[in-house]
């Protein structure tokens, strides 16, 4: 057990660092607000677009007996986004925290630490599920999160209700604006593109792999800083209820739904502690600039990765330690 622990702390220890040094930066007036929006942009529109296809390509061939535990995760997560889209709107009334909300309690941080924490967990067995559940959980996350954001942020002569033909035109014209949102989003371009390139089995030449690894490679780091130095303790009191929702459903409510059902439906091992992972995991790194980007409560967003990111070295610890002890992984 202790081993698991320290895995989470080195895991999530070096996320947290990134993100101080972003603070202390911007403490000393390296950068402000205009090179974290521009840097976001360069992050929604490069940077995660590689990291993400590139994720795709590589991850592995689904195989008969992986069919189970994928339909699982693609069931589970539509159905966690439908419930966040049915309950949230009761529980919040400002539209930029909503879809911000739907977010951080839906997506996870699945992608950095699903097959290394699986393979932690497992070793010398077989933990293909861990990367062939990147194809659920990756257009999946980033498809349903897009939605969230793009519903509660419409331009507001879209949002203003009309009467007879005025309002038909209304509603058709908000219908294409959240459709172009969605079809236009670079993420879910990505993850289409990673998608058809990994069922194709293309491979790239050398260099250009090489390439696409190394501006891969930036996208986590740089949208950690960048959250850092955009984050302000002042302003957390501001989000607490909703801080405090979203951490804990992320954290605690999901998982123990999730994963308490997929261990009724009889799933063990490596294929449960995927499942563990892909809802137990904190906030992407990648929910911050999709936020900003897109019109949604960039402050919420980014105090919510902070947050689950601290959090989730104990929660995650907590639920091994469950699982392991009751002899399901």
């Amino acid at each position: 057990m202790l081993d698991n622990l320290i895995f989470s702390v080195n895991t999530v220890l070096p996320l947290l660092l990134m993100m101080l040094v972003g603070l202390l930066c911007r403490r000393l007036g390296m950068f402000d607000d205009r090179f974290v929006s521009k840097g976001n942009n360069l992050v929604f529109r490069v940077f995660l677009p590689v990291m993400i296809c590139r994720n795709l390509i590589n991850a592995s061939a689904v195989d008969s007996s992986a069919v189970k535990v994928f339909l699982y995760v693609v069931i589970s997560v539509t159905v966690l986004f439908l419930a966040l889209f049915l309950v949230i709107p009761f529980i919040e009334k400002d539209d930029r925290k909503r879809g911000v909300m739907i977010q951080a309690i839906g997506r996870s941080n699945y992608a950095l630490f699903g097959i290394p924490l699986v393979t932690l967990l497992f070793p010398g067995q077989d933990v293909s599920i861990a990367s062939i559940l990147v194809l659920a959980t990756v257009p999946l996350f980033n498809i349903y999160s897009t939605i969230a954001l793009q519903v509660y942020n419409l331009p507001e002569h879209l949002r203003e209700k009309q009467d007879g033909e005025a309002e038909k035109k209304r509603k058709k014209q908000a219908a294409l604006h959240i459709l172009k949102g969605i079809v236009l989003n670079p993420l879910i371009i990505a993850s289409v593109l990673g998608f058809l390139l990994f069922k194709l089995q293309i491979r790239f030449p050398a260099p250009i792999n090489t390439t696409l690894s190394n501006l891969s490679g930036v996208a986590t780091p740089l949208a950690l800083f960048l959250l850092g130095g955009s984050f302000e303790f002042s302003k957390i009191h501001g989000n607490l209820k909703q801080l405090i929702i979203c951490v804990a459903g992320k954290l605690i409510i999901s998982p123990l739904i999730f994963v308490t059902l997929a261990a009724v439906l009889g799933l063990r091992g490596p294929a449960l502690g995927a499942i563990l992972i892909t809802f137990a995991s904190p906030a992407a790194a990648s929910s911050f600039p999709m936020a900003q980007q897109m019109g949604g409560d960039a402050e919420l967003a980014a105090e919510h990765i902070v947050f689950s990111s601290a959090f989730s070295v104990l929660t995650v610890f907590l639920f091994i330690f469950v699982l392991k002890n009751l002899a399901l992984i």
